[in-house]
């Protein structure tokens, strides 16, 4: 058994704390099965829980000798074809908080002990359930927030990622045998693995290592919401598009220039993709230190944002105008190579749009009203463009940065690997960067692991899973 494996048999609530219409209790361990046979009283007559098959659910009472606390379902699921892999308990009772804290202290009182955070899921990885990416997608499941983040937990979930290291892993572990083998036989200086073989596996690795590594970029964005930042000079309309995009009065609308004077922000949900909307001070030259700050916070906005919408009066702004802008905001390095989208607003007050803006070859030009609600949907369109065109042909996308970590530390030892190759380097110290290698890759699914590190990746899940 697992050093994480505690034998006391676990129990806790399952679904979030707080009233309801039902609450369900979670137990498992070897005592699962007979604590609530000690407490349970089944209106099946002659019916034995301790005999009862997997995968059924059976109705009845649930109390001491104190007397019924509940009517409750109690749902069996034995070794091991259960969640944890070990004899599993689930108890559905009323949602009061009292009946749940009462059936918790029962349990209790019967010997079991109240589970740790994430202590379910660690039990099921440890019990070979599913691999360490796999558990780690189970908590990104329950925290999805839009149908992207459902469908990227869901495909990790199901170890199409774990699938992918898995195979590199395998090609690499081929080599490392073979030049292990060189080592017995290093006397005779036999080589027994393809110099130009290997190379040519590095190479490979390397280019989908680094399309992995290229994935984080969407998928930490799709796990956390895309942000987008509204940025231009003040009174150009910003707050009352971000009050249009939210479809609520997030922001205070003012015609004096200079109101919004930190970032607001919001997310909702378009096409199934999060979005976190940030209305930002308007960037201006001005004297008011309190102002000033906001215009510093709005700088780091635009480094910390996916994309840019940048609004402009289509009243006032000629395409120099905007065009200057632009080009100032591009000096900034970390701005570059964001997706900049120009907004022009306020279209109700104009009788014809300015010209020039089709120079903005590279750029999309969306002109709107914000106060009137008019073409709107533009931008809504524009943004899951932007997010689509990036989808990475269905490749596996990571968005765990323990895997991004892991994974760049594989690609230095790999190209370690591919300098002693041309250097021609001995075996033995060929050896030693390939077992680095093949060890950050193992990190990944759980293969090679430490206690330290699983006791931290689930203590951020939710006690109950």
């Amino acid at each position: 058994m697992h050093d994480l494996i505690n034998p006391e048999t676990i129990c806790a609530l399952s679904t979030p704390p707080g009233m309801g219409a039902i609450a369900v209790v979670r137990l498992s361990g070897a005592d699962a099965i007979p604590v609530t046979f000690r407490i349970f009283h089944p209106r099946e007559k002659g019916f034995d829980i301790q005999k009862a098959a997997s995968h059924t659910i059976h109705f009845g009472n649930i109390g001491n000798e104190s007397g019924i606390l509940d009517e409750v379902l109690v749902s069996i699921f034995r070794s091991p074809h259960s969640y944890t892999g070990e004899d599993v308990i689930e108890i559905s009772c009323h949602g009061s908080i009292y009946i749940q804290q009462k059936l918790i202290e029962l349990l209790l009182s019967e010997g079991l002990r109240l589970a740790k955070p994430g202590e379910f899921t660690l039990r099921a990885f440890l019990n070979g359930k599913f691999d360490l990416s796999q558990a780690e997608a189970v908590a990104d499941l329950i925290s999805s927030h839009s149908r992207s983040s459902h469908d990227l937990a869901i495909s990790q979930m199901r170890g199409e990622f774990s699938r992918k290291i898995r195979e590199l892993r395998e090609k690499l572990m081929q080599f490392a045998s073979l030049i292990e083998l060189e080592l017995d036989f290093s006397e005779e200086n036999v080589e027994f693995a393809s110099r130009p073989e290997l190379m040519t596996l590095l190479k490979e690795l390397n280019t989908e290592i680094a399309q992995l590594i290229k994935s984080f970029s969407i998928g930490n964005v799709i796990k956390n919401g895309i942000p987008v930042a509204i940025i231009g000079k003040p009174n150009v309309g910003k707050s009352t598009l971000l009050n249009v995009l939210l479809n609520e009065e997030k922001a205070i609308v003012s015609e004096t220039p200079g109101t919004t004077r930190d970032a607001i922000e919001d997310t909702i949900v378009i096409g199934g993709y999060s979005f976190r909307f940030i209305d930002t001070a308007g960037l201006r030259a001005s004297e008011d230190t309190i102002e000033n700050l906001g215009i510093e916070r709005t700088w780091e906005k635009i480094h910390d944002a996916a994309i840019i919408l940048y609004v402009f009066d289509a009243t006032e702004d000629s395409f120099e105008v905007v065009n200057g802008a632009i080009a100032e905001l591009k000096e900034d390095q970390e701005t570059q190579s964001k997706c900049i989208i120009l907004i022009g607003n306020k279209t109700d007050k104009v009788k014809k749009l300015p010209k020039g803006f089709a120079g903005f070859v590279e750029l999309e030009t969306i002109f709107v009203s914000a106060k009137r609600k008019q073409n709107i949907h533009l931008i809504a369109e524009s943004l899951l463009r932007y997010v689509q065109s990036d989808n990475l042909s269905g490749s596996p996308i990571i968005s765990n940065t323990r895997h991004l970590d892991s994974l760049q530390h594989a690609v230095a030892a790999i190209d370690s690997i591919r300098e002693g190759l041309k250097n021609v380097i001995s075996p033995d110290l060929l050896t030693v960067d390939i077992r680095n290698a093949l060890y950050h890759l193992g990190q990944i699914t759980g293969e090679i692991t430490t206690d330290d590190i699983l006791g931290n990746i689930f203590s951020r899940f939710c006690i109950g899973k």
